[in-house]
């Protein structure tokens, strides 16, 4: 991606330096995948496997001597996510009022293992995620570390899908469809995940709407297109089930399968436009 450095954006709200324990081990983040087998394991032989991966050397730095490393280590990373921030919430206050809608900014917080949001505990082990209540986005930095070499996504496009997708989120609640696809999983409970898989595939394609004006911006290229579509089908929910438990129950679904989410992502990215992102028809 073509992007500019240009600091902090005053809609990111920093924690990273308030968080504790969560899903690291002696410096090691072992996601959520590698958590759930640990603690299996560690019922199994009733012994506390975790402590293996408290390595931490006997001289470690202080902790606000390793918070200050690794906040300047973030630097550029954090300068980048502001940038994508910034762009994606200024393209939606020109695209929102022409789908009938004000568009209003959501903030992103940046946190380290966990913090707490107004949807409860926020973990890095569960990825990033938007709060509808508070309309935040909360983000750890790692996850973009396990987009990279666990789930084979690299390059910047794919970090700035996610954060997209995110905000996604939040043009659905200004646009009222989060609120109405609540009502309707209180009304039938069964059709829970059907609604939520088709919530997060309406996000992936409002995603690709952002995507597509970057194109026509020139910020992005070819190689950056390709990029990005690895990211929505590294985190389908078939993929994701298969590396956790080596099978599929596509009846358990939240987000979608890879193909799904591909699918309306570049949809999105084709058309451009919000009524192209109609997954409840």
């Amino acid at each position: 991606m073509r992007w500019i450095p240009g600091g902090t954006s005053s809609d990111i709200e920093d924690r990273r330096d308030e968080g504790g324990g969560g899903g690291g081990f002696g410096g090691r983040h072992l996601g959520i995948g590698g958590t759930l087998v640990l603690l299996v394991l560690s019922i199994l032989f009733r012994q506390n496997l975790f402590t293996l991966f408290d390595s931490s050397p006997s001289r470690s730095p202080t902790p606000q001597a390793a918070d200050r490393a690794r906040d300047a280590s973030e630097s550029t990373e954090v300068q980048f996510v502001s940038f994508v921030l910034d762009d994606v919430q200024q393209t939606w206050e020109k695209l929102a009022p022409q789908s009938g809608f004000p568009y209003r900014h959501a903030k992103l917080v940046l946190f380290r293992d966990v913090t707490e949001s107004s949807c409860g505990e926020a973990e890095s082990a569960t990825g990033p995620f938007y709060c509808p209540a508070d309309e935040k986005v909360y983000v750890d930095l790692g996850f973009f570390d396990e987009l990279r070499t666990r789930f084979g996504a690299p390059g910047e496009f794919a970090q700035a899908y996610v954060l997209a997708h995110e905000l996604g989120h939040h043009v659905q609640k200004l646009a009222g469809i989060e609120r109405k696809v609540r009502a309707l999983q209180q009304y039938n409970p069964r059709a829970r995940n059907e609604l939520s898989v088709r919530m997060e595939l309406q996000a992936d394609c409002l995603a690709g709407v952002w995507g597509h004006t970057t194109a026509q911006r020139k910020l992005i290229e070819a190689g950056d297109v390709e990029a990005g579509l690895r990211a929505p089908a590294a985190v389908g929910d078939d993929r994701i089930q298969k590396m956790a438990r080596g099978r599929v129950s596509p009846e358990s679904f939240t987000h979608g399968s890879s193909e799904q989410r591909v699918n309306w992502f570049r949809r999105g990215l084709d058309s451009g436009e919000f009524s192209a992102c109609d997954t409840f028809q």
